[in-house]
Parts: structure tokens; C-alpha cells; sequence
């Protein structure tokens, strides 16, 4: 088949939700043209993939593009989320960026699209349906694809299953009947709480649950993560975590001080968390979740047979007619730190903890403001994707060192103040006492703070 050639200043790899945000950034500060490759037959990434029951971790308000606001920016009324900023569901998503890209991108003049299409490299892709090869001429590639968010129904389990168990990936749960021999979550991330919290809300027992936990979470309270009036609250997290910190004698002192103080939490007291991805739960369905008492802690599944469940750290009694629902895939996996901006290659990632979007726009930002690839790197220091507890200190103390270099630029200072997407960004008013005194406590103990975790970062790396 012959191929076809189109020119663009940015060849775009990914239309997914951090290839979006960099887009839209860069349509509104440049004059910049693009072309966009995605494998996907519509934007929007992995939510394409996603369980129908998916919602947001994080409040609308800071998800999506700069340019254009998810949601109706309105409380969630009923739900354990009541009280709180919507949560966008994964249709809404879909549909948010669908109409950024019918209504934005390409009306813009300055977008082209190529949905259903698989990236080649050295400037060329194909066309899934028709086989049709594409070559581009570009002066940037940028890869929105490497931060490798995937989800369970695209990702095989990595233990084995014998024949007659029924195991499905948490995407079809809406479609399962109950089984006699009850349910077993795999997996104890997101995917696992979101599998639980469905399954509660749909009416099934606890006590017909058995929830797989290799390792337990430190979670996030997602009242202390929200925009308008709680803003000053919001404040109030970030003095009390660094506040925690600075006090600390030890790592295991972190811990017991930021969950003494709500920073971070657990959902079972009697359990030291090893795990730490940045799930948030409210305080309603982290109680649904403590309903639900066979919680198997011993390490990661390695074979599921009829009568036995198989382990890392030992075994489990089985049922033959229970429904196993896979939640183990690593949608967010630690990838290897590469630089951001290297020649014509921009590889997209996180320059802040679990703010993929954010990231993307800032990216986008530094992108169309500086000409120094140096600085432009500087800027973008990358903070990974955390795993571990002790990751929860590493990208802490990344999170405070960007946060510290970017407060130095006034032109980036004021850009951060302007993005909807970042989630400390301007008040929705003039500063109360409780912003007010909250600024002080943070200024008063990031540098003790930042010393603390510098300490004890070097000491666990050096042993």
C-alpha cells in the first residue's frame, strides 16, 4: 500500500490523558502544530479500557486539561463520597475528552488525528484497519505513552489458575451472577478497593468476600484533597505532613507521626502498611472496607487451584465455585527515570507524585516558555511513580525540592497559580486564618522537613 506523509512541528505518541494535557497546553501557549497517534479507536488512554464501574481517585476539578473544566464542579450528594467533589465516572471521562478533541484540538486547525493507529518509530505508524503506513515529518516526538498505565482486562495475571476456577478480570463483575462459593478479590491497589467497594454497594456480604492483600497500603484521605472551600484545609494537610516529618527521629517515626495525625492512613491498625501508590479513600468507605474480615496476607498469588490457594508466603483453603476477580495488574508501575527533554524527543512523565496530568501541562509549559534544554530538564525533574512505603518519603521530598526550584521563577510561580490542574493553585478567595496559618506552619517546617527526609532517604539507600 503506498503511504502517506504529514507534517507537524510535534508528532504526539499517545492520545490518552497525559498526551491530552500536553496538547492543550501546547495549543494554548504556542502556535504550534500536531499530530497525534493513538492505538485507541477514541482519546482517553487506558480509560477505554477501564471497568465500567471506574470512577476518579481524585476530584474532577483536578483532572483532564487546562483548558476546559470536568464536571459541573459540584458536591457529590449521596455515596460514600458525599460531601466531597464529584468524582468523575470513566464514561465522563471518555466523553470529556472526546469533546476536547471534536471541539478543541481539531476545529483548532492545528491538530491532526490518527485514532486506531500503532506507532512504528523513525517517524512512521500504521494504520490498524486498513494497514495503510504513515510517515511524519516532525520536529518533536513526544512520548506520551511511557509511564505504561495499563489496567486488568488488557494484562494477563501473572499466576497460574487450574482448570474449572473461574477467574475474570474486575471488568466484568457487573456481568457476573453470584457464585455459591462467594468471591475473592486479588489484589490490594486501587482496582482491589474499587472490586470490594462495588461489591459492597451492590448488596454482597462482607463475610462472602475474601480479599487477597499481598501488602497493606498507607492511604490518603480525600477530604484533605480538595478544591474551593476546602481549600484551607487542603493547606492544613501539607502543614500537618510536614510538620510529621521534621519531627521525625526515624522512618518508622514518619509513619507513626503522619498517622497519628490523619496524613496517611490504614486500614487495619494492627498491620504496618509496605505498600504506598497514593489511593485515597474517605472515611465511609475506608469503614466499608474494614467490614470485610478474610483479608489473606500472604504475599502474592502464585497458583489458584480448586481446593487451595498458593502463595508467596505460604497457603489458603479454596472453594471450586468461588469467582476470583483479578485486580492484580500494576497499572501505575515504577518505570525508569529518562530525561524528559532529550533533542527532539520529549518523553512525558511525572514531576509530581501521581499528578499525571498536571505533569503533562507543566511539561507543556516549560516546553513553550524555555529554549535551555538544561533548564528545561531541571525543571522537569521526574518523580516516580511510588511503590513502597520508603517511596512515600522519596517522592515527599522530590515533590518539595520541584516545588522549592519552581517558587523561584516568578513566571513559573505565576503559571502554577493559574493551572486548574495543579492542586495547590490559587484560592477560590482572599486567604482566611486558616490558609494564613497554615502557610506559616509550612514555611516554618519544610526546611526542618526537607532535612529529615534527606537524612533518612541516604540512610535506607545506604544500607
Amino acid at each position: 500500500m503506498s503511504s502517506e506523509t504529514v507534517s507537524a512541528d510535534y508528532a504526539v505518541v499517545g492520545a490518552g490523558a497525559m498526551g491530552m494535557a500536553f496538547v492543550d497546553t501546547l495549543l494554548t501557549e504556542t502556535g504550534a502544530t500536531v499530530v497525534m497517534i493513538d492505538k485507541h479507536h477514541r482519546p482517553g488512554g487506558h480509560w477505554n479500557d477501564a471497568y465500567p464501574y471506574v470512577r476518579l481517585h481524585q476530584p474532577s476539578a483536578f483532572y483532564g486539561v487546562n483548558s476546559k473544566a470536568l464536571g459541573g464542579d459540584v458536591k457529590d450528594r449521596v455515596g460514600w463520597n458525599a460531601g466531597l467533589y464529584e468524582l468523575a465516572s470513566g464514561a465522563e471521562v471518555l466523553a470529556y475528552f472526546d469533546h476536547v478533541m471534536q471541539r478543541q484540538f481539531l476545529p483548532s486547525g492545528r491538530v491532526q488525528y490518527f485514532p486506531r493507529c500503532e506507532w512504528l518509530g523513525d517517524g512512521r505508524f500504521r494504520s490498524i484497519p486498513s494497514g495503510r503506513t504513515h510517515r511524519v515529518r516532525a520536529k518533536n516526538v513526544v512520548d506520551a505513552t511511557y509511564m505504561r498505565v495499563k489496567v486488568p482486562s488488557v494484562r494477563a495475571p501473572e499466576y497460574a489458575v487450574a482448570a474449572g476456577v473461574r477467574r475474570v478480570p474486575l471488568n466484568e463483575l457487573p456481568r457476573c451472577e453470584r457464585p455459591a462459593g462467594g468471591y475473592v478479590v486479588v489484589g490490594a491497589g486501587k482496582t482491589g478497593m474499587d472490586a470490594c467497594l462495588w461489591l459492597l454497594a451492590n448488596g454482597v456480604d462482607a463475610d462472602e468476600i475474601a480479599w487477597i492483600v499481598p501488602r497493606d497500603s498507607w492511604i490518603l484521605d480525600r477530604a484533605s484533597i480538595q478544591p474551593a472551600e476546602f481549600f484551607g484545609r487542603s493547606m492544613q494537610f501539607g502543614a500537618k505532613q510536614m510538620e510529621a516529618i521534621a519531627g521525625a527521629a526515624s522512618i518508622d517515626d514518619v509513619f507513626a507521626r503522619s498517622n497519628a495525625t490523619g496524613v496517611l492512613l490504614r486500614l487495619d491498625e494492627r498491620v504496618k502498611p509496605t505498600m504506598y501508590r497514593c489511593a485515597t479513600v474517605t472515611a465511609a468507605e475506608a469503614e466499608q472496607l474494614r467490614r470485610i474480615r478474610r483479608v489473606i496476607r500472604l504475599g502474592r498469588v502464585k497458583r489458584i487451584d480448586a481446593n487451595e490457594i498458593v502463595l508467596a508466603n505460604g497457603t489458603a483453603p479454596a472453594r471450586p465455585d468461588a469467582l476470583y476477580v483479578d485486580c492484580s495488574a500494576d497499572a501505575l508501575e515504577k518505570r525508569p527515570v529518562a530525561p524528559v527533554f532529550a533533542g527532539d524527543r520529549i518523553t512525558l512523565q511525572t514531576v509530581r507524585a501521581c499528578q499525571q496530568v498536571f505533569s503533562a501541562a507543566f511539561i507543556a509549559h516549560v516546553e513553550a516558555a524555555y529554549s535551555d534544554e538544561a533548564l528545561k530538564n531541571e525543571l522537569c525533574t521526574v518523580v516516580p511513580h511510588p511503590n513502597t512505603d520508603m517511596d512515600y518519603l522519596r517522592v515527599t521530598l522530590a515533590n518539595a525540592l520541584n516545588d522549592s526550584r519552581w517558587s523561584q521563577d516568578a513566571g513559573l510561580s505565576a503559571w502554577l497559580l493559574r493551572s486548574r490542574l495543579n492542586l495547590f493553585g490559587l484560592p477560590p478567595a482572599a486567604p482566611d486564618a486558616a490558609m494564613l496559618d497554615a502557610a506559616q506552619r509550612i514555611a516554618a517546617s519544610a526546611p526542618a522537613a526537607i532535612a529529615t527526609l534527606q537524612r533518612l532517604v541516604a540512610e535506607a539507600e545506604a544500607r
